[in-house]
């Protein structure tokens, strides 16, 4: 027991659960409380699909499974995917609660009454149209697809990379055919992805650790 839990330590980053839940529910919970309404034009453009609920809800299984993947995998790629995730998510929880924010896109009936559209239905009742900006279903499909190009083994694999790179494609437009999300939301969700991109996993930060060891070893040798 023991050596299972100094091979698999890193787990302890789950404990940012209990900091993102209780946080995320008490903004939830500010649902019926005053609001800026994020919209633009482009929004009463786009239709509402109910069949994007599919790949809507294979966010949680993407986001899920590349998380374990790495978790047994790779630890420093684990890390790189949860600093990527985590910081996005903060930023998220931070921007909704100095900026409360909702949309009103969301179809009042459905022209259509099948399976699709009873999952949207009981989507919209789980989840509020309030606290969307910016889209963390756009952000973290970006994270987990970045994630993916960026191992090894599962980089290279043709059909992994492509099937993962139409899923986050499909998930980001789900995010605006079920109107879940303003485009704006969609935008800043991939804003701050591509920014986390660049410092996950396009930056040397080699030269900053020696430098801090410079630092710190005539302190030791004092």
């Amino acid at each position: 027991m023991k050596a299972f839990f100094q091979k698999y330590r890193h787990a302890l980053v789950l404990l940012y659960g209990l900091i993102y839940m209780p946080w995320f529910m008490w903004l939830e919970s500010r649902a019926n409380m005053p609001y800026h309404v994020i919209h633009v034009r482009l929004d009463d453009m786009i239709p509402f699909v109910e069949y994007f609920i599919v790949p809507y809800l294979l966010w949680f299984v993407y986001v899920a499974a590349v998380f374990v993947y790495l978790f047994f995998k790779s630890r420093k790629e684990f890390h790189q995917y949860c600093i990527f995730l985590f910081t996005g998510m903060t930023l998220f929880l931070i921007v909704s609660t100095i900026y409360p924010n909702g949309h009103l896109l969301r179809p009042n009936t459905f022209e259509r009454n099948n399976i699709f559209t009873l999952a949207v239905q009981m989507l919209y009742q789980i989840d509020t149209a309030t606290n969307i900006f910016p889209s963390l279903h756009v952000f973290n499909s970006i994270a987990a697809h970045r994630a993916v190009a960026n191992n090894p083994a599962l980089g290279k694999n043709r059909l992994i990379h492509g099937a993962s790179f139409v899923l986050m494609v499909s998930i980001i437009l789900a995010t605006m055919f079920l109107k879940q999300h303003s485009v704006l939301d969609v935008i800043a969700g991939i804003l701050l992805g591509l920014l986390m991109e660049q410092l996950v996993y396009r930056t040397d930060y080699s030269a900053v650790r020696v430098s801090l060891g410079r630092k710190r070893g005539p302190e030791k040798a004092a």
